[in-house]
């Protein structure tokens, strides 16, 4: 069966949804988008994601398209209707439509589009393997906990990575320190075992994933600190990890081609990897979502 896609105010065949071309997004990157996890025919973290979706709206000036809880039941059904009980929604809001011109038009509708793709389940031991990581520069802008639909940094950084054998690229800024992957947060544990995550500002898109981690690593008693750290201190670290919400907790084994710790996953990351299965199975993600920047 052909696969649902809702696209302002119509459930359509995926692969017969359109939009306008002069939507502000297609033509200026002028929305916002959300991923939503489904775990075991649940959302994952699903009042995160509408509490950041908000922040990325009000900060770009863009109307909710409808109320929110009429838009979590399009999310809903297009779970239900693409028949995803492991995979991921994709909402994309942006300004709508209106003759070219780089001010807000006075006059417009905001656009929806929900679509979903089914996807594995969340396997532990594939998580466990490990995938390699580069350093690349950030060249985004400086709004980065919004989570804009302009992407084109992150596709060019994700390139590179999977052109050097890499799977993600972490990005680092004019100060040389690392802020994130180009579509998940980074995680270390340094040489001295401090489990360590850039601090959230401006300078990052705070994670639903790295919330519910450490939500469940605050609740299991372990201690972490946000901060920012270096590619030197990262290349040292005893264990290493990125975390999304596609990706869940995923080990990271080799920096630029250099073996994290033994090159296997860490005693600590199995751990988190672990208490995050857990917390998101008992709660449905993190609760603590009022903070963004």
């Amino acid at each position: 069966m052909s696969r649902i896609a809702y696209v302002n105010g119509q459930y359509v065949p995926h692969g017969a949804g359109t939009v306008h071309i002069e939507d502000r997004g297609y033509q200026f990157s002028d929305g916002v988008y959300e991923v939503f996890a489904v775990h075991n025919g649940a959302l994952v973290g699903e009042k995160g994601h509408m509490d950041r979706l908000g922040h990325s709206l009000k900060e770009l000036r863009i109307d909710w398209p409808m109320q929110q809880a009429a838009m979590m039941v399009v999310v809903l059904e297009i779970v239900r209707r693409n028949y995803v009980h492991n995979g991921f929604v994709y909402l994309q809001i942006t300004r709508g439509v209106a003759r070219r011109d780089h001010p807000f038009p006075e006059c417009s509708k905001s656009a929806l589009v929900v679509t979903a793709r089914k996807m594995a389940p969340l396997d532990k031991e594939a998580l466990s393997k490990g995938v390699g990581v580069i350093f690349v520069p950030d060249l985004r802008w400086k709004r980065r906990d919004i989570k804009s639909i302009s992407l084109l940094p992150n596709v060019l950084g994700k390139q590179q990575a999977r052109e050097q054998g890499a799977f993600e690229a972490w990005q680092v800024d004019e100060d040389g320190y690392v802020t994130e992957g180009t579509s998940s947060n980074a995680w270390i544990v340094t040489k001295d075992g401090e489990l360590t995550t850039r601090n959230t500002s401006q300078s990052i898109l705070n994670g639903i994933t790295r919330l519910a981690v450490i939500e469940a690593a605050t609740e299991a008693g372990l201690t972490f600190s946000e901060r920012p750290f270096m590619p030197e201190e990262a290349l040292a670290a005893r264990e290493a990890f990125i975390t999304s919400s596609t990706s869940h907790v995923k080990a990271v084994t080799e920096i630029n081609g250099k073996s994290v710790g033994n090159g296997h996953v860490g005693e600590l990351t199995s751990r988190l990897l672990d208490l995050y299965v857990a917390y998101i199975e008992e709660s449905g993600g993190p609760l603590k979502t009022d903070t963004w920047n």
